[in-house]
């Protein structure tokens, strides 16, 4: 017989498993990644999330310092907080990668999307669809005699719910910007 004892209910916990509880919940993260305007740079972070299977909700790139030769891609993507923190890490200790700001982490940021909506409809549901995109600040930026193309912007979120009602009266066609983000004051 073994000298060791365990009761009933109690639970054995190994001293190999002294790591921070982090939970294995999974979170969406918004990253901003400046970057050196060079060619190839934007294909070594997609090769980053590629190679390791992480993936991408929403990517936007565009430069942002002409004079000092910078862009900014900003990144959502989702994972548990130890996916993320590998993610920050991995993208900083790539070469032409000058900063990686997690802007879901460092405080209130403003997020805005663009979107472009294409809805046929005729009669009632013609009427419904600029009825809904009027609630939405939706405008419209072309119009035939059998659809209409909407443009909207806002949170992720707001495009998601104004696509949502357009489905029933004739949604066509949806093109998305990705998320821009900044953080919030100074």
């Amino acid at each position: 017989m073994s000298a060791l004892k365990i009761k009933k209910g109690s639970t054995k916990h190994s001293a190999y498993n002294l790591r921070p509880n982090f939970s294995d919940k999974t979170e969406t993260h918004t990253l901003a990644v400046i970057v050196t305007n060079e060619a190839g740079v934007l294909a070594r972070v997609i090769g980053l999330f590629s190679g390791r299977g992480y993936n991408i909700d929403s990517l936007t790139v565009a430069e942002t310092d002409h004079a000092g030769h910078r862009s900014r891609i900003t990144i959502v993507t989702n994972g548990t907080p130890q996916v993320i923190e590998q993610i920050k890490a991995q993208l900083g200790r790539i070469v032409p990668v000058h900063e990686v700001h997690d802007l879901t982490v460092e405080g209130p940021s403003v997020e805005r999307e663009l979107a472009l909506i294409k809805v046929a409809g005729t009669g009632d549901k013609r009427v419904e669809a600029l009825r809904l995109a009027d609630i939405f600040r939706a405008s419209v930026v072309d119009s035939t005699l059998d659809c209409f193309v909407f443009e909207i912007t806002g949170t992720p979120e707001k495009i998601d719910a104004f696509s949502d009602l357009m489905r029933p009266l004739g949604l066509i066609e949806i093109a998305r910007t990705g998320v821009a983000a900044l953080s919030r004051g100074s």
